[in-house]
C-alpha cells in the first residue's frame, strides 16, 4: 500500500510544477457562441514628449525659402564645421523646455501636443515668412520595449503613430507558455511622471483601457510564472528526480 502512496504523491507534486491550461488563453471572458461588438472610445493621438525627435518637412509657394526649414531632416552641417545640437540627420530634438528650435522662427513649444496640433502651430508661425506653408511632421524615434517572459524581448521601433499592447506583444513573438498573462506591467513616463499600470490579458476589458494604445518609450514587462522558475531551480529539479526515483522503486516493489 505504501508504494502506491509514493506513486500518487510523486504524480501530484510533479503535475503541480506545470502550467495549468486555464492560465494560458487570452480574453477568456469573451463568449464562445456569439459575436461581440463595441465602439472604440479609448484611441488617443500620440503626444509629443521631451527628447522626441521630429522629422519636419516644409513646402510652400516659395521653394527656395522653404528649404531652410527642412535642414532638420537632412544631414547638413553648419558653416563652422560643427553640427547644430538641435537638428541632425533625424530631425529636430524636443529640448528640456518642451520646444523645438526652428530657423528664423525660434522656439516652438510642442510637448503635450499631437503631431497634427504641432503642425498647425508651426504653420501659423511660418505664415510671416512663407506663402501657404504646408508642414509634414512625425516622431521618428517612436519605440516601445518588451521584456520578460516573451519569445523575443527587445526594443521595437514603431513606424506609424499607433501601436497597441497586443501589437507590441506580437512584435516580441508573444508570451511564452509560462508567461503570466493576468499581471502584465506597463511602465510609462510622461511629463516627469512615471506610472506603473497592471493589465490582464485574459479579460476583454483590456481593449477599453486608456493604456491599451502605447506611447513613445513605453515598457511592457511580462512576469515569468512559477513553472519557469521550477524549470531552472536546482531544488525543484532535485525533488523531481527523487520523486521520480521513488515512483520507479514503488513500481518495482509492487511487482514482487
Amino acid at each position: 500500500m505504501r508504494q502506491y502512496f509514493y506513486l500518487l504523491l510523486a504524480t501530484v507534486l510533479l503535475s503541480s510544477c506545470g502550467v495549468k491550461y486555464k492560465s494560458v488563453p487570452y480574453f477568456t471572458d469573451l463568449p464562445l457562441d456569439s459575436t461581440v461588438q463595441e465602439q472604440i472610445r479609448n484611441q488617443t493621438a500620440l503626444k509629443i514628449q521631451k527628447n522626441d525627435i521630429l522629422a519636419l518637412t516644409v513646402t510652400s509657394l516659395n521653394p527656395e525659402a522653404s528649404a531652410i526649414f527642412n535642414m532638420g531632416s537632412t544631414s547638413s552641417v553648419q558653416g563652422n564645421g560643427s553640427s547644430n545640437p538641435t537638428n541632425n540627420a533625424n530631425g529636430f530634438l524636443v529640448d528640456e523646455n518642451g520646444a523645438i528650435q526652428l530657423p528664423l522662427i525660434g522656439s516652438v513649444p510642442v510637448v503635450g501636443l499631437s503631431t497634427a496640433q504641432a503642425r498647425s502651430a508651426i504653420e501659423k508661425k511660418l505664415l510671416q515668412y512663407l506663402k501657404e506653408p504646408v508642414v509634414s511632421l512625425r516622431v521618428v524615434n517612436f519605440r516601445i520595449s518588451v521584456l520578460g517572459d516573451v519569445a523575443r524581448p527587445g526594443v521595437y521601433p514603431v513606424n506609424n503613430e499607433r501601436v497597441s499592447v497586443a501589437e507590441a506583444l506580437s512584435m516580441a513573438g508573444d508570451l511564452t507558455i509560462t508567461g503570466v498573462r493576468n499581471n502584465v506591467l506597463l511602465i510609462r513616463e510622461d511629463r516627469g511622471v512615471r506610472e506603473y499600470i497592471r493589465m490582464d490579458l485574459q479579460r476583454k476589458d483590456l481593449f477599453n483601457s486608456p493604456y491599451y494604445y502605447l506611447q513613445n518609450n513605453d515598457v511592457l514587462y511580462i512576469q515569468p510564472g512559477t513553472a519557469k522558475y521550477a524549470s531552472v531551480d536546482s531544488s525543484y529539479r532535485n525533488v523531481s528526480i527523487v520523486l521520480s526515483a521513488l515512483s520507479v522503486i514503488a513500481l518495482i516493489i509492487s511487482r514482487f
